[in-house]
């Protein structure tokens, strides 16, 4: 049973081996003939199985007592020991699975990592990715067989990729199972003498300024606070509270200085849904299709078992120098490892949160010329994985007073204005462009005891505590007008109750209208507390501006409005508005448009209701050039035939 355990083992790791060879042929840079060489050990090995399967016989093996002779002394150890490590040539020893168990000086010095970061690391996560599949296939033939095998390769360097040859031994050791012993000679005989890495594709050079800076942690230091810097502004700048907007600049941002890949992964009702896969110019996984390679990332969202999915749920962030797993990112929607795809070779993933709420995961990326992530990196990326998260929770606040802003403003107001066969209402409300917080007008038409009733008011000050002031006047006054019979009445009666509310040393300024219809004339009784009088716009072009007397309600407790009356005939048109319409000023400095409101509407006159509401909102909002200081609240209503 061992015996078919190994074999269904052997078998499983050959389909592993056979899938990553499929899916390197189609990465860009790959090596047609380094794969095919790979492809035809791979059949070889296979057939060795075979016959292995055919011819075996069972027979009872022991390996007794293996000693080895002459074992050597400790100062004979120490002697291996440093002559191994002062090889001047890059050697790695490996384990049966190709982890590695030791690095000398000169594969560290080579690869550009501290003594001893290598070991526990799969040798093949070195090899760029278009080779790996062919690399791990030659250290599977020489477990296999024994025999020395040889592949060129790209190996991942500190300063990018670098041509090199890689070459396997198999150790025997009697009565220990056997090591590895991999050597990687660059192809660049300056990188082989200890120099530089020549990368294959060199990173960009740096600037007159820093090359002036001897110290490369300064330059470094500096790099990460203008990041920091950069990115702050723009959270910091987003005037138009988009969560959408925000991570799609940010992600634009740090694709362009921090990263080859930036992804934003977001929590939506406990799903993780990729909202953002943003590649820097020059570099976006496969150069033959990148925009593919960017439609792959944004196409899936991440899995349970991926790297932003495990960073998000656990809270703890996660540095991948170099990752060997290639589902780390999931698969594409054509199966090939998003990892693979990207062409990257060192990963970053960070929570998106504030100081109590996890938003989601935020993935880093770097193909091999960009280098590998560091420790430094990785504080760099939860630091901007916090101001994000802080955005984020600013954006969905104001969104969320928005909408309630909205809803409040809603009900302030009605949805739609009556059908009377004798008259017509038309209405409008602009908010102000320089505040975001709700509005304190108000309008309301709705049946009288003989008639109809308009209402119309403004309170001082604006935000929810303005909005309870507005909701309990309309209100107020729409229930007193079924109890009292003139206008005037209503008003001092609200007066009352508002005065009673304790609003603090907020008022309000309203004017109401009873209209009753009378043979062809309509009969208008006006109250007003201090709020700017309707015009009439009589049907031959007329316009008198009524000035209505009166004390705001909730100032004084003995207020009493003002009482007007007056007469329409068809045609005639009465015309409703709040202080935001006077006050509206000129962006050219021509004043303000309550020096023009009596002619522009006489220039209107004779047109519907609808039509003259909407040529002076128009009217105002050119004059102001969209720059409104003051909410504007308009209603009219016409005498019809």
């Amino acid at each position: 049973m061992p015996q078919v355990g190994r074999r269904d083992g052997a078998l499983t790791d050959l389909a592993t081996r056979r899938d990553a060879l499929r899916q390197a042929v189609s990465l860009p840079g790959a090596d047609p003939g380094s794969l095919i060489d790979a492809a035809l050990t791979e059949l070889d090995g296979a057939i060795d199985a075979l016959a292995d399967a055919i011819t075996a016989v069972a027979a009872p093996t022991g390996r007794g007592d293996a000693t080895l002779d002459g074992v050597p002394g400790a100062a004979e150890r120490r002697l291996l020991h440093a002559a191994f490590q002062r090889t001047p040539t890059a050697l790695f020893l490996l384990e049966q699975d190709t982890t590695i168990r030791r690095a000398n000086d000169k594969a560290a010095t080579l690869l550009g990592f501290p003594s001893g970061y290598a070991t526990g690391k799969p040798m093949t996560a070195f090899v760029d990715l278009p080779f790996r599949a062919a690399a791990a296939t030659q250290l599977a033939a020489v477990a296999r067989n024994g025999a020395d095998r040889t592949v060129n390769c790209r190996v991942l360097t500190s300063t990018g990729l670098l041509n090199a040859t890689l070459t396997a031994a198999k150790v025997e050791l009697p009565g220990d199972p056997p090591l590895f012993v991999v050597t990687i000679t660059p192809a660049d005989a300056g990188a082989a003498n200890g120099e530089r890495a020549v990368a294959v594709s060199a990173a960009p050079a740096a600037s007159a300024a820093e090359e002036d800076v001897t110290d490369p942690a300064i330059v470094a230091m500096t790099k990460r606070l203008d990041m920091v810097t950069a990115a702050t502004q723009l959270l910091l700048d987003n005037s138009t509270f988009s969560e959408a907007l925000t991570m799609q600049r940010f992600a634009r941002l740090l694709a362009g200085e921090l990263a080859d890949w930036v992804i934003i992964d977001i929590d939506r009702g406990g799903q993780l849904r990729r909202q953002i896969a943003a590649g820097a110019r020059g570099g976006q996984g496969d150069r033959r299709n990148p925009a593919g390679a960017e439609r792959a990332a944004r196409a899936v969202d991440p899995d349970p078992e991926s790297a932003p999915w495990q960073v998000h749920s656990s809270g703890k962030s996660m540095l991948l120098a170099h990752p060997d797993d290639p589902s780390l990112l999931g698969s594409g929607p054509d199966g090939v490892p998003l990892l693979m795809a990207l062409g990257a070779t060192s990963l970053i993933s960070v929570p998106i949160a504030d100081s109590t709420t996890g938003y989601g995961a935020l993935t880093l990326a770097r193909q091999p010329a960009s280098g590998r992530f560091g420790v430094a990196d990785l504080g760099l990326a939860e630091e901007l994985g916090r101001h994000l998260g802080t955005a984020i929770r600013v954006d969905r606040m104001f969104r969320r007073r928005s909408e309630v802003a909205e809803a409040l403003q809603a009900s302030l107001m009605p949805a739609t204005l009556p059908a009377v066969p004798w008259l017509e209402f038309a209405a409008a409300y602009i908010g102000a462009t320089q505040w975001q917080e709700i509005s304190g007008d108000f309008y309301d038409v709705f049946p009288s005891a003989d008639g109809w009733a308009i209402a119309i008011g403004d309170v001082c000050g604006k935000g929810q505590d303005a909005a309870a002031m507005t909701a309990a006047a309309r209100h107020s006054i729409r229930a007193l007008a079924h109890v009292h019979d003139a206008p005037a009445d209503v008003l001092t009666a609200a007066n009352q109750v508002l005065y009673a509310g304790d609003y603090g040393e907020r008022f309000v300024t309203a004017s109401l209208a009873f209209l009753r219809q009378r043979g062809r004339r309509v009969q208008v009784r006006l109250g007003g507390c201090g709020h700017p009088g309707p015009a009439v716009v009589r049907a031959d072009g007329r316009v008198e501006m009524l000035d209505i007397d009166g004390m705001p309600l909730g100032l004084f407790g003995d207020s009493e409005a003002s009482k007007t009356e007056l007469e329409l005939r068809p045609g005639d048109l009465l015309f409703f508005y709040t202080d935001g319409v006077t006050d509206a000023r000129s962006a050219a400095d021509h004043g303000f448009f309550e020096d023009r409101l009596a002619d522009e509407l006489a220039s209107v006159s004779g047109r519907s209701a609808s039509e003259t509401v909407r040529a002076v909102q128009d009217l105002v909002t050119s004059f102001s050039d969209g720059e409104l200081r003051d909410d504007v609240t308009m209603l009219a209503v016409r005498v019809g035939p």
